[in-house]
């Protein structure tokens, strides 16, 4: 006879039972993949703490989660290319895309326009708009700011807003953490009233102390120190072996979403490398935005819903693609209202990568590169046999947010927004260094593509642009102004007395914001649109330039869409005769 234990009697009725499940799973057909959890973030850990991923184990990151695992998505999840896309007629016969060369394109004929010409020295476009200051010192601050504020980012606010504008700039640390604060702000004006754009206030005699006798952007109360949580790094090695434990996030870029979402992207430490780029929704961080979005005046609205409430890594796909430092993403939202990342603009010196770009299918995961293998590279490479040594070399970056476009005025009434005359902008830097490889100019052009499949690129400026009262380094100051007729008298003047070789003369112009970068740009305020349009323009409509000096000042500059626009190349296009076989 078989005894068993009272606690083992139902072995065998549970042995049964699981065989019987086995059978039957066995027999049934299992999902092929299952939906990821989303879990509740925990508080955020003090800030500085560095957490290895290896020491994780079973916690949870206050961050959402990325694609450290997971299958591409399926096709439909892509975008399609639409009827206008070369294809094959039914008889096998090549037809070629509408306007497959930007050129062709009527609607893009305002860029090739010049009104302004090139300087024959530095082959820079001078503007006539000026660039002006920014300061962190509100009105009637009794205490002395001591610290050093630079590296602004900057979006208007909506129009029926109290103060114009949201200012993020990092704070000029010892190094061993970072530091960004958030402010409202306002620009006064100068001069002649005729100056004066709806809204602005004249400078005060306060504000001129702080802000120069241009005039400026201010903040309206103290700034707020930006608290982001801190994020672990998968793998600092080699040279980057120092940034693991560097609390605090940099270069900040805010923007609005094609929705009308105040979004913040920052470079920190990243959980599938070293530094990564990561989204958070402004309204997270700062008390008075939620309820500024949802009070408009003409519309009933609670704001647009959030899709990045908590802070999440953007990807790059496949991981192979990946970089151990990421900088630099420019996010792009078509009328359809998905969201793109666009990672790389074409180079010449880097083939195998090219412009490259994916779209986000949710919690920060993306596609493959979804650029039109038929497109051919736009971005121009400088000879090596150039005459002028300044202008050799460079390494072309992408710099700025996006934003869209209509290329046309809000002025004209009869102005149509459509998906054939809307296209994206954004300014890309060309870095020129100096004998010790260290940054020695930062040269500003703007880029354009389309805003409808397949995205393609459209135009790049010519000749980089400068401000009024901005230099180009490398050059001497006669060469810089030479577009100047006062500071040409001056030269003149000099020369005769001193002869033609003398050096430059003193009062003549001197280099003003030698060393400059674009960190983001933004429609300007006062357009009564609603927060869905914040990230939409028009030709006629300006522009704010938010702009670091020498890596320890700020400035800004309003310049209108269609003067930033100017004299601009066309890109080549598809490749005509894609097609074999």
């Amino acid at each position: 006879m078989i005894f068993l234990p009272s606690s083992r009697r139902h072995l065998l009725s549970a042995v049964a039972i699981l065989a019987l499940i086995s059978i039957w799973r066995s027999s049934s057909s299992v999902p092929t993949s299952f939906s990821a959890l989303v879990l509740h973030q925990p508080k955020a850990p003090p800030t500085g703490i560095h957490i290895p991923l290896s020491d994780l184990k079973h916690q949870i990151l206050p961050v959402s989660n990325t694609s450290a695992n997971h299958l591409s998505p399926p096709s439909q999840h892509f975008y399609g290319w639409g009827k206008n896309a070369h294809s094959k007629s039914s008889n096998g016969t090549f037809q070629e895309a509408l306007w497959s060369q930007p050129i062709l394109n009527p609607h893009l004929e305002v860029l090739w326009q010049c009104p302004l010409q090139a300087n024959r020295f530095t082959n820079h476009i001078r503007l006539p708009n000026i660039m002006q200051n920014i300061s962190q010192v509100p009105p009637h601050h009794a205490k002395l700011e001591t610290r050093v504020f630079w590296n602004p980012t900057i979006i208007a606010l909506p129009y029926w807003s109290e103060n114009q504008y949201l200012v993020v700039s990092r704070i000029v640390t010892d190094g061993n953490h970072q530091e960004n604060v958030i402010c409202e702000a306002n620009i006064c004006y100068t001069g002649s009233s005729d100056n004066i754009r709806p809204g602005e206030k004249p400078c005060t005699d306060e504000d001129l102390q702080y802000l120069g006798p241009s005039g400026g952007l201010r903040c309206a109360a103290s700034p707020e120190r930006l608290s982001v949580p801190p994020t672990p790094a998968e793998r600092c090695e080699g040279k980057f072996g120092t940034y693991v434990d560097i609390p605090g996030f940099h270069d900040p870029r805010i923007f609005y979403s094609g929705k009308g979402e105040p979004l913040m992207m920052v470079n920190t430490q990243s959980r599938y490398a070293c530094f990564g780029l990561w989204l958070i929704d402004l309204r997270s961080l700062n008390q008075h935005l939620p309820s500024l979005l949802s009070s408009s005046p003409k519309q009933l609205s609670l704001g647009p819903l959030k899709s990045y409430p908590t802070l999440t890594e953007l990807t790059r796909n496949p991981p192979s693609t990946r970089s151990p430092i990421e900088k630099n993403w420019m996010l792009f939202y078509p009328e359809s209202g998905e969201t793109f990342i666009h990672y790389d603009i074409s180079n010449p010196n880097y083939p195998l990568r090219g412009r490259t770009f994916a779209k986000v299918i949710g919690d920060g995961l993306t596609t493959t590169n979804l650029t039109d293998p038929l497109e051919l590279p736009c971005i121009p490479d400088i000879p090596a046999n150039e005459p002028d040594e300044v202008k050799r070399g460079g390494t072309w970056h992408q710099a700025t947010n996006a934003l869209r476009l209509v290329l046309c005025s809000r002025s004209d009434k009869t102005c149509t927004r459509t998906p054939h005359n809307t296209v994206f902008v954004a300014i890309i830097h060309r870095k020129h260094p100096n004998f010790l490889h260290l940054p020695l100019r930062y040269e500003r052009y703007f880029l354009v593509w389309g805003a409808a499949p397949p995205y393609s690129m459209y135009a790049i400026s010519q000749h980089p642009i400068l401000l009024a009262n901005e230099t180009a380094s490398g050059w001497p100051m006669h060469e810089n102004w030479d577009d100047d007729p006062a500071n040409a008298a001056v030269v003149a003047e000099h020369r005769a007395r001193y002869g033609a070789n003398s050096t430059d003369p003193h009062g003549g112009k001197e280099y003003w914001a030698y060393f400059t970068y674009t960190v983001s740009i933004a429609w300007a305020w006062g357009r009564e649109v609603e927060v869905g349009d914040m990230n939409v323009g028009y030709l006629d409509d300006e522009v704010v330039l938010a702009i670091g000096i020498d890596d320890r000042a700020q400035g800004m500059a309003r310049v209108t869409a269609r003067d930033l626009l100017q004299c601009m190349r066309a890109c080549p296009g598809r490749e005509r005769f894609g097609w074999k076989g």
